[in-house]
């Protein structure tokens, strides 16, 4: 993250209204920051690089206005939440959206949209919720999935998403059988035919290397250019006659009778109903209803220079599908159309220059060792970004426990692509007053605090330690 803000020349005007609690330290966390920046360029990354033209925005929230809905925040979520509530209930939502729209992880991720809802395993789920209940929501997994395939439709934009399938890979021998017990368990319990193929299969057909010892395969799932797909969404909210504003953060929140009023630097936006959509950049200040219900975690990636013939024939890097692991800080990695190879994984603690440094080497290094053919290729890019979790492994959309006016959706745990603009339209269909989204889910519940919240990061800290330990075992 940058050390101070940057105000682009038609922001300049607005400078002086800015206080000091919005200069940005030299390293920048959520649970401690009021703000991720005022007007901030999207970070380089090889999206920001091959997006294309950005679509207008709205500019920055006049000084005073009001609205009948105002959305916080302008990533997947608020962006999806936006455009439904302005197609299909006719209600025109203002977006504040601090820096640029797509700027946190919905313009910075791996582009992997996957069935996902939370980290929970199939069998852990249905151990919790029991049967029904466990398919249901992996149902609504699916149904993430195939919005996406709508989104990408109807913004007309086939390149921001391409069908594909995910194959989980055992990092080592000893996790492949639970891996065939994994697929066995969702074709009988969740009737969906997801396939095992042995390590042999898997290095014919996918990929080679040291680490592809067997894989699980979901053949629903799409390889999504993160940045062009926020494009789309902000496109298609506008167009149904939402406003989204950037440089606009949030910066105090109060509410006066039924009203409440939202202070950006320039001014003041009044609002009947308020959506929160800030997911792993949610400050802990903004509401009372946030405070202490999440963890933000940085991911970090790297994009290679493209492969030569010679290190695609060696490292049988063939696939075209979205590739995860079986660890507990898991990594991500896929082939990009033009050879070149995407690899991602948990980032840092603290959000530090030198740090990222390292942690882009180590990166590297853990891709060489996956795939040793690899050994003298380089790094083009790198980047990273604040992703989400809950103290319950599951996101949730849900409303203040004593105000009924304030919704939220957030808590995606690093599998928001597809969930996040889902959870946008199902936040739309609750705001407006539609039942689509069962009470019986148990994402639309409320978010839960975690235990001593504020010593997040030193448990943090210790459960990174306990998961490497684990990874390294068989």
């Amino acid at each position: 993250m940058p050390a101070r803000i940057r105000l682009c020349a038609s922001e300049q005007s607005i400078a002086g209204i800015f206080n000091e609690h919005i200069i940005m330290p030299p390293t920048y966390d959520p649970l401690s920051a009021r703000t991720p920046g005022v007007g901030e360029p999207h970070m380089p990354s090889f999206w920001t690089a091959t997006a294309g033209i950005t679509p207008a925005d709205d500019g920055i929230a006049p000084g005073i206005a009001e609205t009948d809905v105002a959305i916080i925040g302008g990533g997947y979520t608020g962006l999806s939440c936006a455009w439904h509530l302005a197609q299909t209930y006719g209600i025109k939502p203002m977006v504040l959206e601090a820096n640029r729209p797509g700027w946190g992880c919905s313009g910075r991720n791996g582009g992997f949209a996957r069935a996902a809802i939370g980290r929970h395993s199939y069998a852990r789920m249905i151990e919790l919720w029991g049967a029904d209940t466990a398919r249901s929501v992996f149902r609504e997994s699916l149904a993430a999935v195939q919005n996406v395939r709508d989104i990408v439709k109807e913004c007309g934009m086939p390149e921001a998403g391409v069908e594909t399938g995910h194959l989980k890979i055992a990092h080592r021998p000893g996790h492949a059988a639970a891996l065939a017990a994994e697929a066995d368990l969702l074709q009988r319990e969740y009737g969906y035919a997801a396939e095992y193929f042995n390590a042999d299969q898997v290095g014919e057909q996918h990929i080679g290397g040291t680490q592809s010892h067997g894989a699980l395969r979901f053949a629903d799932a799409l390889a999504v250019h993160p940045l062009k797909f926020a494009h789309g969404l902000l496109t298609l909210a506008r167009k149904a006659g939402a406003a989204v504003h950037s440089a606009s953060p949030v910066l105090e929140w109060k509410k006066s009778g039924a009203t409440h009023v939202l202070t950006t630097p320039q001014g003041s936006v009044r609002a009947k109903t308020v959506v929160l959509a800030t997911n792993g950049y949610t400050p802990e200040h903004l509401h009372h209803c946030v405070q202490g219900t999440t963890l933000p975690l940085l991911s970090h990636i790297i994009v290679t220079r493209p492969m030569t013939a010679t290190e695609k024939t060696g490292s049988g890097f063939r696939t075209s599908h979205v590739l995860t692991d079986t660890r507990n800080l898991l990594y991500y990695w896929r082939r990009l159309p033009d050879d070149r190879i995407l690899f991602g994984g948990r980032g840092l603690i603290t959000d530090t220059p030198d740090g990222h440094a390292r942690q882009r080497d180590f990166l590297l290094a853990e891709l060489k060792a996956k795939l040793p053919a690899l050994r003298d290729i380089s790094v083009d890019y790198d980047w990273w970004g604040w992703v989400c979790l809950t103290a319950d492994f599951l996101p949730h959309i849900h409303r203040a426990a004593d105000d009924s006016s304030v919704h939220y959706a957030m808590g995606y745990q690093g599998s928001g692509v597809a969930y996040a603009p889902y959870a946008g339209k199902l936040l739309a269909a609750v705001v407006a007053g539609d039942t689509c989204l069962s009470p019986a889910l148990p994402v639309a519940t409320p978010l839960p605090r975690f235990p001593l919240a504020g010593l997040r990061r030193i448990g943090q800290r210790a459960i990174y330690q306990w998961y490497r330990w684990r990874d390294g075992q068989d």
